[in-house]
């Protein structure tokens, strides 16, 4: 199988040489090997000093270089969608200039670009691809766009299409507006499978993601979100890079100090991303460029490690059945490393459960056996987070380990029963982002 690595961090931080010196070392090792970049800013033809298009370039043994052309994969995929949404702005009036602005959905051409990803694994032309992402911001929604587009396809798509089968000429006359005609809905569906296709390999055994960082206070913190809300929608987070690190040696003031600093910083790092390995890269007089440096920038960076290794590590949901005083229970745990009860909310509704760290978001589908229970307590624990159901005919008062007070819940108690159907329902009244289509 192909191995998938995506590097990605906060702008600036040398995701890109990362990316770059990864490739080049595969390539050395004898491992067919592409590198490719969703990024706009597309610096892969710097980093490596040559010409690269639009197709798979060799710029040496075993390497090849693409800067994928992303608005061609956008026309490809959302071109018939944003010709029908071009028609309606016109027919209100909208200037034809401004509504093609207006039907350019924002971030699509980076998220569109990844199927570039997916056909090369298909071809099964490579033993190594590595991807220089955006930066993490970027990432983060570019990689939970399958699931909240398959939220929403689920629940709208299907009803939408029967409506409109059934009422388009009447609508189309009444309102003097073109419906979405069959061609529209199959090309949803299409970016729809499509979507799903990236979100089953990127989670998958085969590829993981690399945060790129530099010691420093504030791209840290940034690189500990992302490893949770990586976690959150079930991505492998294999490693993290600690570029431009100052070298020991030097006896002025000055420099000490800054060694110092990049120390403490770098303990705290090894300290938040244990047990994932942290290889550190020195701080370089000239930025790597070129086969040869980015070669040896990535023998210093990895040290006797193997980079292509598959990790081992379990990062997916799983759930684990027990009998107890209550009868037969699952826990569902979750992975969601580094994250705290002051950022998470937890809510059910139906037979699913609503996941919020932050400002994002994950639904997640509850298996016929969880769904048919009621959740009788919840807990965050050593950077799982597990969710127990009962029985719903020996469901007890819910309880919780979560610290209380400190999350936007109010107590432990309220956060356990917040899972419920019952809370829910209540709380569907308060809380528009989570209510039923309102």
């Amino acid at each position: 199988m192909t191995r998938v690595l995506l590097y990605t961090g906060k702008g600036g931080v040398g995701k890109t040489t990362s990316a770059a010196g990864t490739a080049t070392l595969a390539a050395l090792r004898g491992l067919r090997t592409l590198v490719l970049s969703t990024d706009a800013a597309h610096s892969l033809s710097d980093a490596f000093d040559s010409e690269v298009g639009g197709e798979p370039t060799e710029i040496d043994d075993l390497l090849f270089v693409q800067q994928i052309d992303a608005q061609r994969r956008f026309e490809r995929s959302w071109g018939d969608i944003q010709a029908y949404l071009r028609s309606v702005l016109q027919m209100v009036g909208v200037d034809p200039i401004e509504a093609e602005e207006l039907t350019v959905l924002p971030g699509a051409e980076e998220v569109l670009a990844l199927l570039e990803v997916r056909d090369h694994v298909r071809s099964g032309r490579w033993d190594v691809i590595v991807v220089d992402c955006a930066p993490t911001a970027e990432t983060l929604r570019l990689l939970a766009l399958p699931d909240a587009l398959n939220w929403y396809m689920d629940r709208i798509f299907n009803a939408e299409r029967k409506v409109m089968r059934t009422f388009r000429p009447f609508l189309s006359h009444s309102t003097g507006i073109p419906m979405p005609d069959d061609t529209v809905f199959d090309a949803l569906r299409r970016l729809q499978s499509d979507l799903s296709d990236i979100r089953t390999l990127l989670a998958g055994p085969d590829a993981s993601v690399r945060l790129v960082l530099t010691p420093e206070a504030v791209v840290v913190a940034e690189a500990r979100r992302s490893l949770t809300r990586l976690s959150l929608y079930g991505y492998r987070v294999d490693g993290v890079v600690a570029n431009r690190v100052f070298p020991a040696a030097g006896a002025d003031t000055w420099r000490r100090q800054w060694v110092a600093a990049q120390r403490g910083i770098l303990e705290e790092v090894a300290d938040s991303f244990r047990p994932l390995p942290i290889w550190e890269s020195p701080y370089r007089v000239c930025e790597p460029v070129g086969v040869e440096e980015l070669a040896a920038f990535a023998v210093e960076m990895y040290g006797g490690d193997d980079p292509f290794a598959r990790a081992t590590d379990e990062t997916s949901l799983w759930v684990d059945r027990h009998i107890d005083t209550d009868g037969r229970t699952y826990t569902l745990t979750m992975p969601l490393p580094l994250a705290s009860a002051s950022e998470l909310e937890l809510a059910r509704h139906g037979d699913e459960l609503i996941i919020t760290v932050g400002s994002y978001r994950r639904v997640l589908p509850l298996p016929a056996a969880l769904a048919r229970g009621v959740v009788a307590g919840a807990r965050l624990d050593d950077g799982r987070l597990q969710v127990r159901f009962a029985p719903r005919e020996s469901a007890r008062p819910v309880t919780s380990d979560l610290p209380s007070g400190t999350g936007p819940l109010e107590s432990a108690q309220e956060l356990a029963q917040g899972l419920t159907a019952e809370y829910h329902a209540q709380r569907l009244e308060r809380e528009a982002a989570i209510g039923e289509g309102r």
